[in-house]
């Protein structure tokens, strides 16, 4: 399932209406309705264009071009010129929409990192989102045939999973200094969907997204 058909889902679920429903008034059968929300079919841009209109909010939003819901209405033509042919989330959308809803949901929870104020946890959990990225990006500069001496671990380290090992104790440090706030008895902030809307209004729908996304891998592979 692509991101965009989650921002689909979503958004019907946020407006409480049913699937029978929206997709009536979408102009669509529901069947279709569910293949675009479950990834099987990709839609064209005049779908895009409904649904945009039907949820109130921009092309940019839906094409995970911007976080604003509000955004400026792309055109068809800038659409299109936005994606690659015949599949409107490949290429370079589909690269900026992760890139917005996971620079979303860490800024939501680095911000209520930041009103605990603990340097432990937030060192802890900076250590481990860091280490994917330079395991990512390790991956990426192999495969592009760049130079290893680039790096100071050495390859055969890398490939032992030492990133991942560490990527774990900072796991466990960030535990840790959350079990620590909690003997201490510290105020966490309200974590609730309406209070995380009002605090960050907009990052919250990216946290919400990675959540869900993330949720129902694991739970497909839990499954296995």
């Amino acid at each position: 399932m692509t991101e965009f058909s989650r921002t689909l889902s979503l958004l019907r679920q946020e407006r409480g209406v049913s699937q029978r429903t929206a997709a009536g008034d979408l102009g669509i059968s529901q069947a279709l309705l569910s293949h675009y929300e479950n990834g099987i079919r990709e839609p064209g841009l005049s779908f895009v264009v409904r649904a945009c209109e039907y949820y109130h909010v921009s092309a940019d939003f839906m094409l995970g071009r911007t976080l604003s819901r509000e955004g400026s209405m792309l055109s068809s033509e800038e659409v299109l010129s936005a994606a690659e042919p015949g599949n409107v989330l490949q290429g370079s959308v589909l690269a900026t929409l992760q890139s917005k809803l996971l620079s979303g949901a860490v800024g939501v929870v680095f911000g209520l990192l930041g009103k605990l104020g603990d340097k432990a946890a937030i060192n802890a959990a900076a250590e481990y989102l860091s280490g994917a990225v330079y395991q990512l990006y390790r991956h990426l500069y192999r495969a592009a045939g760049g130079n290893e001496a680039y790096f100071s671990l050495d390859p055969a380290a890398c490939t032992m999973d030492t990133a991942a090992a560490d990527m774990k104790l900072a796991q466990v440090r960030f535990a840790r200094a959350l079990r620590s706030l909690n003997a201490r008895k510290m105020e966490f902030p309200d974590l609730s969907p309406e209070a995380l809307t009002a605090a960050y209004p907009g990052r919250c729908q990216s946290l919400t997204q990675v959540l869900s996304t993330t949720d129902a891998r694991l739970s497909e592979l839990n499954r296995m």
